[in-house]
């Protein structure tokens, strides 16, 4: 075998760097396609919102069009009625080209679907919308946010974040806090007990990582501390890659009561003591709880000094029984779905 010169010694250095620029071009081609395909569906939605107000077109010149165009343009997916009917709903939607410009285009057309099929109002899909670009959801992500109501949830634990944490890290934390949070995705019913539900959100805790939100860092569970020869376990530890700080979690099987506080401000000294380091910002304590009395759990936080937060979680919430009566059933779906595959084939 001839032999092999040996390669300069910056050159895996100047690979990596190499792949990342490659990486990164592949990235701003997509996204600058995916930009002229978005400013393209609303321009085309603009204009048929135009001619049908000017003109009256109805539904038959809309099928016509979508002929038309899918004739002229074979390998270009995009045309059927259905997505004609879309971008006016869009351009509909979007009034305003520059914000489409300069903030919409960055998500892919689905997600815009998403947004227009999910949400009422203006504001709601503009606060879905810069979420999604902010934590680069995919489509199924900012389906199930919405789904799950995120923007009712955000924000709205109690805290003491304001009197404990300086701006802007007290107005950070508290957005990143919930109120309730859902555990649906553990499949548990109310019977659960604390260990039971702890153990599940370990066994699912990319689920429960979303649920938490942005930022989170999974630590551990049940971690070990020795405080004055004696061992204690924290529930749930986390970090915060944007606060910059630990997050301890205590998990609670029944109603808020004040003396969990003291336990978990215990468990924030010992980790303020002895696990955080210099460059860390002080620990956040949040008690999850089946229920809380609001007053009760305002009172108990009006002395505290150290950052905490108090909401509630839900498990499986069951639907009403005249809903459920009116859901369709699993063959009606289906066949849903048959027809309106068939209606885009054709």
């Amino acid at each position: 075998m001839p032999d092999i010169a040996p390669l300069p010694p910056d050159y895996p250095a100047w690979l990596t760097e190499l792949k990342a620029r490659i990486h990164t071009a592949q990235q701003r081609a997509t996204l600058a396609v995916n930009r002229e395909l978005v400013l393209l569906y609303w321009q085309i939605g603009r204009d048929i919102l135009a001619r049908q107000g000017r003109e009256g077109w109805g539904a038959k010149v809309i099928e016509r069009l979508a002929q038309d165009l899918r004739s002229a343009f074979p390998d270009m997916k995009g045309f059927s009625p259905r997505n004609l009917k879309y971008m006016r709903s869009f351009a509909e939607a979007w009034p305003d080209e520059a914000f489409v410009q300069g903030v919409l285009a960055q998500l892919p057309w689905y997600h815009q679907l998403a947004l227009i099929d999910k949400l009422k109002t203006a504001e709601q899909r503009r606060w879905y919308a810069a979420k999604a670009i902010e934590h680069n959801w995919s489509r199924n992500v900012l389906v199930m946010q919405i789904e799950a109501r995120l923007r009712e949830r955000s924000g709205q634990a109690i805290t003491n974040f304001p009197g404990s944490l300086p701006k802007p890290q007290s107005d950070l934390a508290r957005e990143s806090l919930k109120d309730p949070y859902r555990f649906d995705f553990l499949g548990l019913g109310d019977e659960a007990q604390e260990r039971e539900i702890e153990n599940a959100l370990v066994r699912h805790v990319t689920e429960f990582l979303l649920e938490l939100g942005a930022g989170f860092a999974y630590v551990g569970r049940q971690v070990p501390l020795d405080v004055g020869g004696e061992d204690f376990f924290i529930d749930l530890l986390f970090y915060h890659l944007k606060l910059r700080c630990y997050v301890v979690i205590e998990l609670k099987g029944g109603a808020f009561k004040p003396e969990h506080l003291g336990q978990l401000g215990f468990y924030l000294t010992a980790i303020d003591r002895d696990i955080k380091l210099e460059q860390d910002n002080p620990t956040i304590g949040l008690l999850l709880c089946r229920t809380k009395n609001k007053v009760v759990a305002e009172y108990a936080l009006g002395d505290k000094t150290q950052p905490m937060g108090i909401a509630e979680y839900r498990l499986i919430e069951s639907l009403p029984a005249d809903l459920q009566s009116s859901l369709p059933s699993i063959e009606a779906i289906e066949q849903a779905l048959a027809d309106e595959v068939g209606e885009e084939g054709a």
